[in-house]
């Protein structure tokens, strides 16, 4: 079922997650873990990332540096199967423009389209440093509007290939990001407003926002966007803090403000104290936006369930 499908048919704000894929090489059990964990809650949809190879730097012998690349995280589609077939919870993988062509990206689709899954997220991605050689007239997707055009392009049965015989167009539903404190390359708020709006328009359905922790930012971002024309439902995205690292790391990570309330609680607590205020600081969000019905909450927890369980468990469920 498409993302959008079971926003509008459900009567309550429904709660979904994002995992992130193990590293390279790693073993699946802590990720398993997780699911076994996130799936007590009926989340309808479960979100999880893709990765692009990056560029690393490493000394050699002589005192020089070596360029290496490393794909760190493969294994998104393998675990979308798992979502959708195991659990029989929609899977929602992660496209991405940065470190792939637009013909790996099609071959992507199709690969999801097999499996039976209807959604996708596309964005453009973190810069990782490594740039693909463009080979044998193959082409990228520069911004999250190109990838977003082509995933509507197929959906018309329109691929890359021209003159295929019996091809088909596929119906994936949409989902692009937005920023409520903006993102970082746009000049003004109200310009990568303007943005979103030409995803929406080229065939995006609903919107997924970056983590924030005042949800005045969510609320407003709402009312600019529809001032701007934008109708489709908006899901805010959190995350709980979890580590003192974390407050300081995740604002020059993604580009976003930090309460000094909440850096200031932070910072005076013993560590093993941290995870319980930011717990304690999503629950206060949550029942905010629980209260003003918006469609969705989207919870980012990547690799670590224990925090939205104590979450959940503040919630009563």
């Amino acid at each position: 079922m498409k993302v959008t499908e079971h926003l509008y048919k459900s009567n309550e704000t429904l709660l979904s997650f994002e995992i992130i894929p193990p590293k390279r090489g790693g073993d699946i059990q802590q990720l398993l873990s997780v699911l076994d964990d996130v799936v007590k809650y009926n989340p309808p949809f479960i979100d999880i990332t893709s990765h692009a190879a990056e560029v690393i730097y490493e000394e050699t012998t002589d005192g020089g540096m070596k360029m290496k690349v490393k794909r760190k995280r493969p294994g998104t589609l393998g675990i979308c199967a798992l979502i959708q077939n195991k659990y029989n919870i929609d899977a929602v993988p992660h496209v991405l423009c940065s470190g792939f062509t637009r013909e790996e990206t099609e071959d992507f689709l199709i690969e999801i389209h097999y499996l039976g899954i209807d959604n996708v997220l596309a964005i453009r991605g973190d810069e990782s440093g490594f740039h693909k050689p463009l080979k044998y007239g193959r082409s990228i997707n520069e911004y999250g509007l190109d990838l977003i055009k082509q995933i509507s392009d197929l959906n018309k049965g329109k691929y890359l290939e021209d003159g295929l015989l019996d091809s088909y167009g596929m119906d994936f539903c949409i989902g692009t990001s937005g920023y409520p404190e903006k993102h970082f390359e746009a000049p003004n708020l109200i310009t990568d407003i303007k943005y979103t709006k030409a995803k929406i328009q080229a065939g995006a359905s609903y919107i997924v926002t970056q983590m924030f922790y005042d949800n005045k930012f969510y609320y407003d971002y709402i009312e600019d966007c529809k001032n701007e024309g934008i109708e489709v439902p908006i899901i805010p995205g959190l995350k709980i803090i979890t580590s003192r690292a974390h407050a300081h790391s995740i604002p020059k990570n993604f580009y976003i403000d930090i309460p000094s309330e909440l850096v200031e609680e932070v910072d005076k607590a013993k560590p093993e104290h941290v995870m319980e205020i930011g717990v304690e600081w999503t629950f206060k969000q949550v029942e905010e936006l629980l209260n003003k019905k918006v469609p969705a909450i989207h919870f980012y927890i990547m690799q670590n369930s224990k925090p939205i369980k104590m979450l959940m468990k503040k919630l009563g469920l």
